[in-house]
């Protein structure tokens, strides 16, 4: 009723320009071109770039790529990227399955919050996490000192960056939360009444779980499973930082002949090898997802979830917030905490000189950029980005929502037809499985040439390869609310006489605007925490708040230490708080 009230006042203030409205034609035109931008949006930057790789890894013919993939080292390269993406993969599942199974089967005080606060350490940018496992275990960090402290002087405790076992910490860290909700969802809304029925039939209950749960779990482990690994697959900020220069991946490899080697060809043929493997992976990933969309009795969640029963019970789930706490809460803790800590013997043991440091020019040089610089730079291209994103999103979720029914008539119809919708969804996602370095790469590529050859200097580079990456969520954030909304109420509008914009702006636009509020702070918080493309393009006068930290952590000195600390912790705070308002402002229904 709301709706259809707004309908009929906002025909109040259009009959009088109704006379004045523009020509049919025009508006169809003007639509036509609004529709037309995403699409032209991703063939200029988004193709071409890496249509730029693919032409300078061929630029030889096939000999320049067959000459480096004959090279050992790039294979033992590529073993490795797979090896450290296994492992990460195996450790996030043995940790993250059981807190799954909590969430999923207990009801426990502050379960939301938890699980809310769970979410957040996905978001955080690379560099922030890479930062906070430093200051909790890095050689300057707080778990070593505590140690030696309490043990004497006599006793080295042990470091664990520069080697793997950070990385695979750093990299549960992050994907926890995949685990916890595609695993964890599916879960919740599974039947329990099939496990008692086998337990009443007379099956153990270990035997009811691996004979029952487990097979109608696997599709969604699988899934999961598959999504860690594409992600660790193309780790790249916390390998770079944490993981020392003798843990090299394809994506730090790549990083490496384009910017300290300039080999630029081998870098191409590098991020094609990669790109290959990740199309595979995608598409094995979007196989087990539709398997796992099969025809059970789903029940609410509500209904699933119980208080923990016995004392068992109770400490496994204990257990498990204990683990949550320290595996995802402790990082960050250490990151705020030794940000305004004094080095030791100082007095008073904590101070704020790293953040009053931000501002100034110790070294007195002409070329010297203060960090403030970098914040704000950071804070531009993210309004920026958030207001490209947006201004290509929506006609792109729009393009989505009206094709959508045709692709639902289609797959109920039969399961071998491809619907053009489907394939326009895949194409609008595409960004969001592409490594973050090969884009920057294919930007270095493409920018030589005269398509984009105006970029090079342009302040919209940086938002325009954000854009790329924040693309994709702003489409799914959108695309739940159109697919809901009534056209019945637009059409009242028009029938009353408000012009088809006016009926838009009053009448469509309110109910659309907590998705747009979503995915704005989706777009807003993707690009403040971008650092493997905008390491490669970022010019030295102008960094971003990542790369600003990032050549912090890579200098000597106890206060440049501390300043990176104090820029990851006001990165951190932003982004926390940024998924927060994300959260309060998700609609109902909306896919993430």
């Amino acid at each position: 009723m709301d709706g259809d009230r707004a309908a009929v006042s906002a025909t109040t203030d259009n009959r009088r320009s109704a006379a004045a409205a523009p020509p049919r034609f025009v508006v169809r035109g003007l639509s036509s071109v609004v529709f037309l931008l995403p699409i032209v949006f991703l063939a200029l930057f988004f193709f071409y770039p890496l249509w730029a790789i693919l032409r300078l890894s061929f630029a030889d013919g096939v000999g320049g790529l067959l000459v480096a993939l004959a090279e050992p080292y790039y294979w033992r390269v590529l073993g490795f990227t797979a090896w450290q993406a296994t492992l990460s993969t195996a450790l996030t599942l043995a940790v993250g399955l059981p807190g799954a199974y909590v969430f999923a089967r207990y009801d426990f005080p502050g379960k939301s919050l938890l699980r809310a606060l769970a979410g957040v350490p996905f978001v955080m940018p690379t560099v922030v996490v890479a930062a906070a496992f430093g200051a909790l275990l890095g050689p300057r960090g707080l778990v070593p000192q505590a140690l030696e402290a309490l043990l004497g002087p006599g006793f080295t405790a042990p470091r664990l960056t520069g080697g793997l076992g950070i990385v695979l910490l750093a990299h549960v860290f992050y994907n926890y939360t995949v685990v916890l909700r595609l695993v964890g969802g599916f879960w919740a809304n599974l039947d329990p009444r099939l496990e008692q029925a086998a337990a009443m039939l007379g099956a153990p209950r270990w035997r009811a779980a691996l004979t029952v749960t487990l097979p109608l779990l696997l599709p969604a482990v699988g899934a999961a499973a598959l999504l860690v690994f594409i992600f660790t697959f193309t780790s790249f900020g916390v390998i770079v930082i944490l993981g020392g220069p003798r843990l090299a991946t394809l994506e730090v490899e790549i990083y490496r002949q384009t910017a300290q080697l300039l080999r630029l060809d081998v870098a191409a043929t590098l991020a094609l090898v990669q790109a290959a493997c990740t199309l595979l992976l995608s598409l094995a990933y979007t196989r087990l997802a539709a398997r796992s969309a099969v025809p059970l009795d789903l029940q609410p969640r509500g209904a699933t979830a119980r208080r923990p029963r016995g004392p068992a019970a109770r400490l496994f789930l204990g257990a498990n917030i204990l683990l949550i706490a320290l595996l995802l809460g402790a990082p960050l803790a250490a990151l705020a905490l030794r940000s305004v800590l004094a080095p030791p013997g100082e007095w008073p043991p904590l101070t704020l000189a790293a953040y009053a440091a931000l501002g100034e020019n110790r070294t007195g040089s002409a070329f010297f950029v203060p960090p403030t610089t970098a914040i704000a730079n950071s804070l531009r291209i993210a309004a920026s980005t958030t207001l490209l994103a947006l201004l290509i999103g929506l006609p792109a979720a729009y393009m989505l929502a009206r094709s959508g029914k045709g692709a639902a008539r289609s797959e109920r119809t039969s399961s071998f037809v491809l619907h053009p919708a489907s394939l326009l969804d895949a194409l609008f996602m595409l960004p969001l499985g592409t490594s973050a370095v090969t884009l920057g790469l294919g930007y270095l590529v493409a920018l030589s040439t005269p398509a984009l050859a105006g970029l090079r200097a342009s302040p919209w580079l940086i938002p325009l390869l954000h854009t790329l990456v924040a693309l994709p969520f702003v489409v799914r954030a959108m695309l739940p609310a159109l697919r809901a909304r009534s056209p019945r109420q637009r059409e009242a509008a028009t029938m009353l006489g408000a012009s088809p914009l006016a009926a838009w702006l009053r009448v469509e636009l309110p109910q659309l605007a907590p998705a747009l509020a979503t995915g704005a702070i989706f777009a807003f918080t993707v690009s403040l925490g971008e650092f493997g493309a905008t390491v490669l393009l970022a010019r030295p006068d102008a960094p971003t708040l990542p790369v600003m930290i990032f050549r912090f952590l890579g200098q000597p000195g106890a206060l440049n230490y501390g300043q990176a600390l104090a820029l990851s912790t006001i990165l951190m705070l932003v982004t926390a708080a940024a998924f927060i308002a994300l959260e309060r402002a998700r609609p109902p229904g909306g896919e993430f």
